[in-house]
């Protein structure tokens, strides 16, 4: 077996092995700082202590985060969705690409505590469509700026030879400009899949149902118990790279067949 094939092999290894070495030293230098320096709960709990609440409060942690990555989810397809739509059109017809580019701007710097509390109020406090919107905006934003990049890299030559054949617009879309675009595609959803996940946590502080992790770390922090609050933002962490690995996932698999 050569040296350069094994040096391939090592690579996917290392890259796991890495971030769980510097993890686990995080974890043990947080530990060994909160012990020496007596920080107390409130401030910074220590991670033996978030590990303990999340092991008593398993069930409790995984079920906030099914109803967070439900909506999660859902807006991510949604603002995926629209966005590369959005993108072709744009990148097909200029007019609409000067149209669009100030108002998806804006829609990037709404903020969300202005924003959730008003979806609460039209589409009802006992419904999670106005979290799964708040999640949907968030993804709309990169995912459309990526994806509209991506669509405007293909070379003129690409461009020349695809009219010589008589090709239409959408044919030339579909052959040339949207393999191009996938690597800058898959960029946007790898930045929004953690967007979602944000949003849709942030989103559950300002009303909506009852659950998810972000109503869950509001009420252990309000009746003072820290170990369990964290164990819920660990809970959100966790689903976040779940996201993000879903992602990253599915980039390698379309890559690695087109």
């Amino acid at each position: 077996m050569s040296t350069a094939t094994e040096l391939r092999r090592a690579r996917p290894v290392q890259a796991v092995l890495a971030p769980i070495v510097l993890g686990l030293l995080v974890v043990l230098a947080w530990q060994g700082a909160v012990t020496a320096f007596a920080i107390k709960p409130f401030i910074l709990p220590a991670p033996f202590a978030i590990g303990a609440e999340l092991a008593a409060n398993l069930q409790s942690v995984l079920a906030g985060m099914t109803v967070t990555g439900g909506n999660a989810l859902v807006g991510l397809l949604l603002g995926a969705v629209l966005g590369v739509l959005l993108a072709i059109l744009s990148a097909l017809v200029r007019v609409l690409d000067g149209m669009a580019a100030p108002i998806v701007s804006s829609i990037a710097v709404v903020p969300i505590v202005a924003l959730a509390p008003v979806l609460y109020t039209m589409f009802g406090a006992g419904a999670e469509t106005a979290r799964q919107l708040v999640a949907a905006l968030a993804v709309f934003v990169p995912v459309y700026f990526n994806t509209l990049r991506g669509l405007r890299q293909v070379r003129p030559v690409h461009r020349d030879l695809m009219r010589s054949y008589a090709a239409s617009s959408w044919q030339a879309t579909r052959t040339v400009t949207l393999p191009t675009a996938l690597p800058f595609v898959f960029t946007g959803l790898r930045i929004a899949s953690s967007l979602a996940v944000i949003s849709a946590l942030i989103a559950e502080y300002f009303g909506g149902p009852v659950g998810g992790l972000g109503k869950s770390i509001t009420s252990a922090a309000a009746s003072s118990n820290y170990g369990l609050a964290w164990a819920y933002v660990l809970g959100s962490i966790i689903l976040g790279l779940v996201f993000y690995g879903g992602a990253l996932g599915i980039e390698k698999l379309a890559t690695r067949r087109t």
